[in-house]
């Protein structure tokens, strides 16, 4: 940050000699004269290209990020929710639902005659396009975890009662894949596979609790390594989880109900702009001409959705309560 101060510092009295009123034309004058408009421009890209070079590890690891980077990140979450899918088929995905849905909105924008709305929207959508995955799949892999966590008291009184029964820990672990629907099912299945091929049951309890990391599984694999160490009732132990489970849920689904009105809010004052849009526009033919095909008010639309985005943000940062 302290470069890029040091940049701005710089950079902005070259860039303010194209922004002189009329008043200050000897000054400017002078600076031309002394480097000449070719020297302006030079002293600009040499201040671009030391900064570009100062900075050029955290610029290739964004870069990299933003491209392989995001095709590994949903590679990896597709391997964590048992999805199997071909790396190629998600990097044209990805091209395509920024790139390729970019430039059909912006050609789609363009056969209309408004160049600067479908600049403006193609470049939005790619944008979007290529911003989206990422929140996409953690909301998937979320709703996984949240199904896995209800799951987790059934699971438990399996495991307890195998137990009691007198079935060892991947016997009673076997039971739950038989038994359980999915996800949780998936999850004990790999945990059984490794500890068939010769991994430590503690070492595949580890790997479980590291890819669907919840508190509620941490108490779980925790316990049973523990336990498996210093010996215990492993049965009762679980009962004592799935106590602790149940309280947590049903204090999260209180929780829910009473946050519930302030999503709605969130949601409201999020389309109520846009829906003011709509209404006016369609009681003055002007009005979307003026709004869209105007520099002015493609800048107010870009105000006012920064503004929406931001109170929704608040809003749902605040009500965003964990348990």
């Amino acid at each position: 940050m302290k470069k890029f101060g040091l940049f701005l510092i710089f950079i902005f009295p070259v860039l303010g000699v194209y922004a002189q009123e009329p008043k200050k034309q000897k000054d400017v004058s002078l600076l031309l004269d002394v480097l000449g408009s070719n020297g302006v421009l030079a002293v600009i890209g040499a201040m671009v290209f030391f900064f570009s070079y100062a900075n050029s590890v955290k610029i290739f690891t964004w870069i990299d990020n933003q491209t392989y980077g995001t095709r590994d990140y949903l590679i990896k979450k597709f391997e964590i929710m048992f999805i199997d899918v071909e790396p190629s088929r998600i990097t044209f995905g990805l091209l395509f639902i920024s790139f390729g849905l970019g430039f059909l909105t912006f050609f789609a924008l363009a056969l209309t005659g408004n160049f600067v709305l479908a600049s403006f929207l193609g470049v939005v959508v790619l944008i979007i396009g290529w911003k989206i995955p990422k929140p996409l799949v953690d909301f998937f892999e979320n709703k996984r975890k949240k199904q896995y966590s209800i799951q987790m008291v059934d699971a438990l009184n399996l495991l307890a009662n195998g137990i009691r029964a007198g079935l060892t820990m991947p016997q009673a672990i076997g039971m739950v894949v038989d038994e359980m629907p999915v996800p949780i099912s998936q999850e004990f299945n790999l945990v059984l596979q490794q500890a068939k091929i010769g991994v430590p049951l503690e070492e595949a309890l580890d790997n479980l609790k590291k890819r669907v990391y919840t508190e509620d599984n941490e108490m779980f694999v925790t316990s049973v390594n523990i336990l498996r160490e210093t010996g215990g009732n492993l049965a009762e132990t679980f009962d004592t989880i799935v106590l602790v489970i149940r309280e947590r849920v049903r204090l999260q689904m209180k929780i829910d109900t009473y946050v519930s009105s302030g999503k709605i809010q969130a949601y409201i004052i999020g389309a109520m702009p846009f829906l003011m849009t709509i209404m006016i526009g369609s009681g003055d033919p002007e009005y979307f001409p003026m709004l869209f095909g105007t520099i002015l008010g493609i800048v107010v639309i870009i105000v006012i959705c920064g503004m929406v985005s931001l109170g929704m943000w608040v809003i749902l940062k605040i009500i965003n309560i964990k348990v």
